[in-house]
């Protein structure tokens, strides 16, 4: 059986990548010794590529899918009967790496840590959280292997991975930092910041030989503290638009509003009374025109307005239009 497998080594070879997985970016073929023998058949198939690494330098990139014929300085017989006494190792080395050409879709990525950054807007500080999807390739392989892989036996795209996260949540702390993306906007804006991830984390990877050919951000949520000041901000804008439709300031819709929650408590009998005097709040503007008539007209749109709101009740409107129609 020696003798056998000693002439079998000297005979060419088939050399191809078979059952490639979907989890492996760079995968080397082994071999006894890495000593390929001439006419040496290297068969390349469907999403697949070569790198030839011959005497520790990257030699030939072959990406065309195809059967290649390998010649080295290796003699069949010759080299090895020379070498007998050293073990049958040859100086002329050839390491042959297979690489996945097809792209790596449907990646999850999602922050670890909340990203921290201060509000472009309302100038205060936001936690935010955000995950996603991604999709990849590789664009150089031989710069690839010089510069992530290195001569390792196997690359797998779970290690891909790992870079990719890092350098993902870097990326969005600094584009985060110097976009004006406002909290109250940010939904809206997740594709218009995807693409300017990508763009950004793409001008690096491409020096490393990959780039990311689809980039989503999914989703994002931020941390009680920022969710109250959000909620804080909402409330806010919602009264000046109902007190800008009412044509009244947001310090008259607040202090529409106090009175009637003081009516709305239980025990609050002296509410009751504040809100007999709510035409005369609304009333007693700077602006108030000098015709009655006029302004129990102007009035009465504004209790409607306030009606529709919600700020009133039923009861309450129609006490007080009454009152502003025994003035016609």
């Amino acid at each position: 059986m020696g003798l056998i497998n000693f002439f079998k080594e000297q005979f060419a070879a088939v050399i191809e990548w078979k059952d490639q997985s979907q989890d492996v970016l760079f995968f080397k073929y082994p071999f006894k010794s890495d000593e390929i023998k001439d006419a040496s058949k290297l068969i390349i198939g469907p999403g697949q590529g070569c790198l030839l690494v011959y005497e520790g330098k990257v030699t030939g990139v072959m990406e065309q899918e195809g059967i290649y014929e390998l010649q080295t300085d290796n003699d069949p017989f010759i080299t090895t009967l020379f070498k007998l006494m050293q073990g049958f190792e040859s100086e002329h080395k050839l390491k042959i790496y297979f690489f996945r050409k097809a792209e790596v879709t449907n990646q999850g990525w999602g922050t670890s840590n909340r990203v921290k950054y201060e509000e472009p807007v309302y100038r205060f500080p936001v936690s935010l959280g955000a995950y996603g999807n991604y999709s990849f390739k590789l664009t150089d392989a031989k710069l690839f292997l010089t510069e992530i892989a290195g001569l390792s036996d196997l690359f797998t795209v779970a290690q891909s991975q790992m870079l990719i996260q890092s350098r993902i949540e870097q990326q969005l702390t600094v584009t985060l930092a110097t976009s004006a993306y406002s909290i109250l906007q940010i939904d809206s804006k997740l594709d218009a910041l995807a693409e300017e991830l990508k763009t950004r984390l793409n001008n690096n990877f491409s020096s490393l030989g990959f780039e990311l050919t689809n980039f989503k951000v999914q989703g994002a949520s931020f941390d009680q503290q920022t969710q109250q000041q959000i909620n804080q901000i909402a409330n806010a804008r919602a009264g000046i638009l109902a007190a800008e439709q009412a044509g009244l300031s947001y310090t008259e819709m607040e202090k529409l509003q106090a009175l009637r929650d003081a009516a709305r408590n239980e025990n609050g009998v002296a509410g009751a009374g504040l809100l007999i005097n709510l035409g005369d709040t609304v009333g007693n503007r700077t602006d108030k025109p000098n015709n009655k008539q006029t302004d129990a007209v102007t009035q009465l749109e504004k209790l409607k307005a306030l009606f529709d709101k919600g700020i009133i009740t039923q009861d309450e409107f129609d006490a007080k239009k009454k009152q502003w129609l025994d003035k016609l």
